[in-house]
């Protein structure tokens, strides 16, 4: 794994993740250990159940680890905070507000209002193409479109490190092509920290700068791969042979670990 001179901005220290269920103790996640650096793009992927959600609701501070810790600029996480920021697979919008409230609401609890607010919602709007729909309901909009609103939400409040679960698991192929298109673009444009979980190969190379490979359960990262292909990167780049050479490598660990699942 190559180098990276960026401060560490999240730190997974050894994090192990217990559940009791009707079976007994179930182990989610064994020893995880991961350094994330700022501004840094880390995809994951892995078999279901290796507990790659887990991990991110850690990091979210959703849920304790059963032991080790996780660190944000070197505070331990103890419960969510505004400099981290979600989106899951599913849109979580208000449905009563139109889309400009639904981003604007990042900024309420923000304390920003005004002409402020405004320029900032104006902003991410544009980026994610939605300036049209300002004042559309999320009933008139598609799946695609909530999803970008969700981004597009999760950047106005500004938080230094954003995390990803699945955001285009749900959407058809197309509408999820345009959606890692314009979520490079805004990565690019703002240069968050982004924690990226996905259960597609394609997606883990074509948006991250390390995919991190988790085994099966009990979950720990088995590999960590650098995707030394350049930005900007688009669909076009899914066809070039280092891609495919690297799609193939991923591929093949992950295959493993499902196999160790059906064991």
């Amino acid at each position: 794994m190559a180098g990276n001179s960026a401060a560490v901005k999240v730190k997974i220290d050894n994090v192990v993740k217990k559940f009791n269920g009707r079976g007994g103790e179930m182990i989610a996640l064994n020893g995880v250990n991961l350094d994330i650096h700022e501004n840094e793009f880390i995809t994951v992927v892995g078999p279901s159940g290796c507990g790659k959600s887990t991990i991110l609701n850690i990091i979210a501070g959703l849920l304790e680890p059963t032991s080790g810790n996780v660190y944000v600029d070197g505070k331990k996480v103890e419960g969510p905070g505004p400099e981290r920021g979600v989106v899951f697979q599913q849109y979580a919008l208000f449905p009563w507000l139109t889309v400009r409230n639904n981003v604007k609401f990042a900024l309420d609890m923000r304390g920003i209002k005004g002409a402020e607010a405004d320029a900032i919602v104006d902003k991410y709007l544009k980026i994610v193409d939605l300036e049209k729909f300002a004042n559309h309901y999320p009933k008139e909009l598609s799946g695609g479109m909530k999803q970008r609103v969700a981004i597009a939400r999760a950047y106005a409040a500004e938080p230094e490190v954003l995390l990803m679960d699945e955001p285009f698991g749900a959407l058809d192929a197309q509408t999820r092509t345009q959606l890692q298109t314009e979520l490079l673009k805004t990565w690019e444009a703002e240069q968050k920290t982004c924690f990226f979980i996905t259960h597609d190969v394609d997606e883990a190379i074509i948006l991250g700068q390390k995919v991190v490979i988790m085994s099966a359960r009990p979950g720990r990262i088995k590999e960590i791969v650098d995707i030394d292909i350049p930005y900007p990167r688009d669909q076009e780049t899914k066809m070039s042979p280092r891609f495919l050479e690297l799609k193939n490598y991923i591929w093949s660990q992950v295959y493993q670990e499902y196999l160790e699942v059906r064991k």
